[in-house]
């Protein structure tokens, strides 16, 4: 079977499962951004073969915490495993609703038609971001997880000062990418599902295993969700078997 017919496939299936009632109201989803770009695709699909409406909210992991914490609506989150498990114990989400996505490593981005540059030791990453003339990537201080471990790479490498005085700093990794795509940054250093989803870029290598730092992120269901049966419907989209080689051709990993 082709992929069109693949395809064709599984949305003839969403559209017979997971059907939205007629007037159904907007489900309120917070991601995360490093699953921005796969999760609106597959939004778009969703409401286009069901029916469904979605109210999509994106942001930091410290940008979510605080959002989430203050008690904003929400019928499905989509977030990193560390603050998931922060939420569990205030016993603020709907038991058993977990369900883990997949992870993803950080990734050096650099514009489409460029050299690549070697990557794949620590000593040549190093020499790689002494070299260049500027690193886009999320600023620490907006609570982004690939920006606050970069932050602390470089001062392992010792390279700290010089890279803060080349960099741009971005309110997330897709905004650090098309920096990137746009010619005011010469590599950005993100999520690699964050390049994935920007034209005009392309990843030269993700971080050596010695040094890579995976994010890990699932989807639950808040207790203050007024629409729990259709966020188990698309949980249950997002984990389907159907769906493993769109994660993976986004940059993500089976969970662990």
């Amino acid at each position: 079977m082709n992929m069109a017919h693949r395809l064709a496939s599984f949305t003839a299936v969403l559209a017979t499962l997971f059907a939205a009632p007629a007037g159904a109201a907007d489900l309120k989803v917070i991601s995360a951004g490093a699953v921005r770009g796969l999760i609106a695709q597959i939004i778009e699909d969703y409401s286009c073969q069901t029916g469904q409406k979605f109210d999509f909210t994106i942001g930091t992991t410290g940008q979510l915490r605080t959002v989430i914490t203050a008690g904003q609506p929400a019928d499905l989150i989509i977030i990193s495993i560390p603050l998931m498990e922060e939420l569990e114990k205030t016993g603020k989400l709907v038991p058993g609703s977990r369900a883990d996505l997949g992870r993803v490593g950080i990734g050096v981005t650099v514009r489409e038609g460029a050299s690549a540059p070697d990557v794949a030791t620590p000593d040549t990453l190093k020499k790689a971001l002494i070299e260049a003339r500027s690193v886009a990537y999320t600023d620490p201080a907006e609570g982004g997880t690939s920006g606050i471990y970069f932050n602390g790479l470089v001062e392992r490498f010792g390279i700290a000062d010089a890279i803060k005085k080349k960099a741009v700093l971005t309110k997330g990794g897709r905004e650090a990418a098309i920096e990137v795509a746009e010619g005011r940054a010469e590599m950005a250093i993100v999520f690699m599902s964050e390049s994935i989803a920007v034209k005009g870029v392309k990843i030269a290598g993700p971080l050596p295993p010695s040094l890579q730092d995976y994010s890990a992120y699932a989807a639950a269901i808040p207790g203050n969700s007024t629409d729990a049966a259709a966020a188990r419907a698309f949980i249950a989209a997002l984990t389907s078997a159907a769906m493993a080689e769109r994660w993976r051709a986004n940059g993500f990993e089976p969970p662990k």
